[in-house]
Formats: C-alpha cells, sequence, structure tokens
C-alpha cells in the first residue's frame, strides 16, 4: 500500500542518528515524530532543537509506534540487525547507518524480513552521492577508460580511531574495526563505479598493534595507556578478485605513523585511461584526474568539479524517494548485503590466513 506524504520517521542513536535526524526535518515530504537514544542530555538537546514530539530511550518504543510509517537506525552495528527486523515485521520501512549487519547470516535475514514484509530497506552509503564521484561514475560509463582491470582504493588515516574505548573498538558490538568502519564506504563506491561486479574471492591481513598500544586515537578521545578493550583491527588490506579476471587493493586504517592524514583514494586503471579521486580531509574540490597517451605523450586532465557536500541528506532523500514511490522491489537491501558478504570474507581471510572464495 503506497504511503502518502509526508513520510513519518522516528529516528533511533544519536551520534551519526543525529545527522539523520536533521535530514528528516528538513526535509519537505518527512515528518521526524520520534527520537530514541539513551543520552539524555542530547536527546533533550536535538529534540527541542528539531522540535520532535516523542523522545524516548528504548528503541522497541519507537518500533511499536503505530503511526510511524519508517525507522531509521543509527546504532551500534550489533544492533542493526535486531531492530531492522523487529520494525520490517511491524511494518514499517527502515533506513540504516552502514554496514547493514555484521554478519553475512544477520545480513540476509535482514533482506529476507524486508521481501517478506514488501518493504524498503536502505543503505546510508553517502559517500557514492558526492558529486566527485557521481562524475567519475558517468565518465566510466561511457567507456573511456576502456577494460578496468584494477583498482586502487584506500582510506587511511593518521590518527582516527573513534575512541579507543568506545563501542567501535568493540568486536562484540562493532563487528570489526576500520575495515567494517570505513570499509563499507570504498567498498560500496568501488563497486557502484564499476557496475556491480561479483566479488569471487578475497585474501586480507590485519593488524591492531596501534590501537592495542593505545595510540591512534581521533582528536578528543581518550588515548592514554594501553587499551585491554581493544579488539578489532585498525588497518585491514585485502586482494579482492572479480569475475572477469578485474582486481581491487583495498587498504583501510585508522591509525599509522605515516603521511596520511584522513585520506581516501580510488585509482581505476584501464586499459585507455586512468581515473584517479583522491579526497585528503573531505575536500570539495580538485579531487579528481584523468590520465591518458595523446600521440604518444603522457596526459593529465583535472576535471572542475565542486562537491557541495550534504551527502547525507542525499541517500535519505532518496529513501524517502523509493518509499513514496510505492514501488518497493528493487529497494530490498541486497546490495548492503553484498558489501557485507564481501567484508566477512575479509575477516574469515584474515583468520585463516588464505585465500577465500564467496
Amino acid at each position: 500500500m503506497a504511503i502518502t506524504s509526508p513520510l513519518r520517521v522516528g529516528v533511533i542513536g544519536l551520534g551519526a542518528g543525529s545527522v539523520h535526524a536533521r535530514a528528516y526535518s528538513g526535509h519537505p515530504q518527512a515528518e521526524l515524530v520520534a527520537l530514541a537514544g539513551q543520552e539524555a542530555e542530547r536527546l533533550a538537546h536535538l529534540g527541542a532543537e528539531l522540535e520532535v514530539p516523542r523522545l524516548v530511550t528504548d528503541w522497541q518504543q519507537v518500533v511499536a509506534m503505530e503511526d510511524i510509517d519508517a525507522v531509521s537506525i543509527a546504532t551500534p552495528n550489533a544492533l542493526h540487525h535486531p531492530i531492522a527486523i523487529a520494525a520490517l515485521d511491524s511494518g514499517k520501512h527502515v533506513f540504516c547507518e552502514k554496514p547493514l549487519a555484521v554478519s553475512t547470516h544477520q545480513a540476509r535475514e535482514m533482506v529476507t524480513a524486508a521481501q517478506r514484509n514488501n518493504r524498503v530497506l536502505d543503505v546510508a552509503f553517502n559517500h557514492r552521492r558526492r558529486a566527485d564521484v557521481q562524475w567519475a561514475k558517468t565518465y566510466v560509463d561511457t567507456g573511456a577508460l576502456g577494460r578496468i582491470y584494477h583498482v586502487r582504493a584506500a582510506w587511511r588515516r593518521r590518527a582516527g580511531i573513534p575512541g579507543l574505548t568506545s563501542w567501535f573498538t568493540s568486536k562484540e558490538l562493532a563487528g570489526g574495526g576500520a575495515l567494517i568502519d570505513l570499509g563499507p564506504h570504498v567498498l560500496d563506491s568501488v563497486l557502484y563505479l564499476l557496475g556491480e561486479p561479483k566479488v569471487i574471492a578475497v585474501s586480507a591481513v590485519m593488524h591492531g598493534d596501534l590501537g592495542a598500544a593505545g595510540y591512534g586515537a581521533m582528536e578528543g578521545a581518550a588515548s592514554t595507556g594501553n587499551s585491554s578493550s581493544f579488539s578489532v583491527e585498525d588497518l585491514a588490506v585485502a586482494l579482492v578478485r572479480l569475475e572477469g579476471g578485474a582486481s581491487i587493493a583495498l587498504e583501510i586504517s585508522w591509525a599509522g605513523h605515516a603521511a596520511d592524514d584522513e585520506d581516501i583514494a580510488i585509482e581505476l586503471l584501464g586499459v585507455d585511461a586512468g581515473l584517479r579521486l583522491f579526497v585528503p580531509r573531505y575536500a570539495g574540490r580538485n579531487t579528481l584526474s584523468v590520465y591518458k597517451d595523446s600521440g604518444g605523450a603522457h596526459t593529465v586532465e583535472y576535471p572542475d568539479v565542486v562537491v557541495p557536500g550534504g551527502e547525507h541528506a542525499l541517500v535519505i532523500g532518496d529513501f524517502i524517494a523509493a518509499v513514496l514511490s510505492g514501488d518497493w522491489s528493487a529497494h530490498t537491501g541486497l546490495t548492503a548485503q553484498r558489501r557485507t558478504e564481501v567484508l566477512e570474507a575479509c575477516y574469515e581471510s584474515a583468520t585463516r590466513r588464505q585465500e577465500v572464495t564467496l
């Protein structure tokens, strides 16, 4: 049954959830009617700022609200699965922060629940909505690069562990470390640019030495002494094999004694040309380079693409449009499930110290 505007939404979680909440609050076809969070002061402040009528501490209270059309999930990763299943089974559409889930099994159950209940399940892959990534996608689709045979993709930080004693560094709550935190965005952008090729195998290694030694916390987070609760990786490196022979070299790090600051890089190596997307510190301009040969001479072009920001609002806008369209069959979370399958294979490969076939 189609839903008429405005879409009535409840947001669960106050970290990234505050970004979700502001996006819904500012959208002409949405109405933010509930917020759930356990930090009382933050909940009260955000609720007052956005004039949200219902403020609760338990996510189950939001799921139980019969007059809500959709739920937005921005909690620790381990809670994505139970909240999404409960919301979908109660007839609500779901927008979820990345990653979809901490395991392939959970991700498949969430997708099945969306299909079973004929509801939308979307994930916040906001980086693919950057204007420079969109430009690159259009350029790749013209065929100007020729066959793309290899991709170098990375997100590297000098000191960017989001709290050495936070849920981010708990294997139980997060499902992993840097790879499951930053990796979904990089992996999603690359596979999106390549046209969703099938991943057939991965070989990965991981290290957590810096975080365990108490180094690498993001500015403003505790960073002294050894962190006995640091149970995840701060560096992950993987070789990803694609159907058809192409490959991806993936490197994700939260911390490292290196020149990296807060750098995202994707290099597409094609037979006819190459394209580099380099985003230092979330830069919004001068991020693209195109490499060609012209008459035997090497050339470099620098497309002038301005990235205005607001990508979270864009993906939430896409979610709202999908729900209001009434055609939900193409929005069941399958793409996000495939990302989770690849990430889980990377963790399995690192544990087993051998290549894993998907």
